[in-house]
């Protein structure tokens, strides 16, 4: 189908790991179409994913200060209508996307929205009569979305972002490439998605012994990064807190392997096409946020045989008494195993 050119206004507010989520599917779009332009609506820490792009220009949401409120969001379709957008693609649907596509809406523009599928994922997570099967994922719902403004994408051959120069300041940090590296974020928003901490010492000690090998860490918060601190060694080396999110995902586009929770590290990895091993707590690959392009072995779930109910959350933010530990049923040699494999592979 061939169209003029187009510009499409795409709506992807937060988190970290939804936006990065979006990447695949735009570097398709603008693959498969490249008389589109985009103009990408999200948050300015986000803006460094979106560099490589083309025919893409990104615009900053400040959620808490211009564009807050209804005249703040008034404002936002303003700034966004300015930019003559003839379409719109809302890949967040809440409250504040909701009110700018309906804007556009009103003015004559053709608008499409995600669906986020919150009826299976309830099925998929509550205890009583749980249907336990693989629901459609974000990539497939964000294509839908995009077929609804005429543009029919196909991820079969997949586009991932290109490797990046190692930063001056990690390169002073690491030095020069000759080893194998692995990513390891060992954090998540929720404690249930996140491995224990003794179990991932343990997996890196046991891969910090093989020399081949460099292990870098990623992480969030203060007290992440003083835990982080405590794992490293001259073969494990910790970048929480001592880069910019820039210079991180250029580090991460040069990893040989990134392991992370079900978290935002994953995507971001997934997005540069490296190979990615996910750990799995409350939550399931099968609620369709496993990372772009990876086989289904490469996410290690918690063990339901012992944890019937699992997954008992879509993003981690359920407790369930007596699922505390779920994560421990993941072994540290099926981590260490599953990595080694797939280092293994060429």
């Amino acid at each position: 189908m061939s169209h003029k050119i187009k510009h499409i206004a795409v709506i992807r507010l937060s988190a970290m790991g939804d936006v990065a989520m979006t990447v695949p599917v735009i570097l398709a779009l603008v693959n498969q179409y490249p008389e589109v332009k985009i103009t990408m609506v999200s948050r300015p820490f986000f803006k460094p994913i979106f560099e490589n792009i083309p025919n893409l220009t990104f615009l900053s949401v400040h959620t808490n200060h211009q564009h807050k409120g209804i005249f703040g969001l008034y404002r936002l379709y303003k700034e966004i209508k300015h930019q003559n957008v003839e379409q719109v693609a809302d890949l967040h649907n809440v409250l504040r996307s909701k009110v700018i596509r309906f804007l556009f809406a009103l003015s004559g523009k053709k608008v499409a929205f995600t669906d986020k599928g919150r009826k299976e994922k309830k099925e998929l997570t509550r205890a009583e009569n749980k249907i336990f099967k693989p629901l459609k994922s974000m990539f497939e719902r964000h294509v839908a979305t995009f077929k609804q403004l005429g543009y029919d994408i196909d991820l079969s051959n997949p586009v991932f972002l290109r490797q990046m120069d190692i930063p001056l300041k990690a390169q002073k940090i690491i030095g020069n490439k000759n080893q194998k590296w692995i990513g390891i974020a060992p954090f998540a928003h929720y404690q249930s998605k996140t491995y224990p901490m003794d179990l991932m010492r343990e997996v890196i000690s046991k891969l910090s012994e093989n020399l081949n090998l460099k292990i870098l860490l990623f992480g969030g918060g203060k007290k992440e990064m003083e835990l982080l601190e405590e794992f490293s060694n001259e073969n494990v080396i910790n970048f929480a807190g001592k880069i910019s999110f820039d210079d991180e995902l250029h580090l991460i586009s040069n990893l040989d392997l990134m392991v992370s929770m079900d978290s935002g590290n994953a995507h971001l990895a997934a997005m540069f096409g490296i190979k990615t091993i996910t750990l799995w707590g409350a939550t399931h690959p099968f609620a369709g946020f496993s990372p772009f392009n990876q086989p289904l072995e490469n996410c290690l779930t918690s063990d339901r045989n012992q944890y019937p109910l699992l997954p008992t959350s879509v993003y981690g933010n359920k407790k369930v008494a007596g699922y505390e530990d779920v994560m421990r049923s993941i072994s540290v040699e099926k981590v260490v195993f599953s990595i080694q494999s797939k280092l293994a592979e060429e």
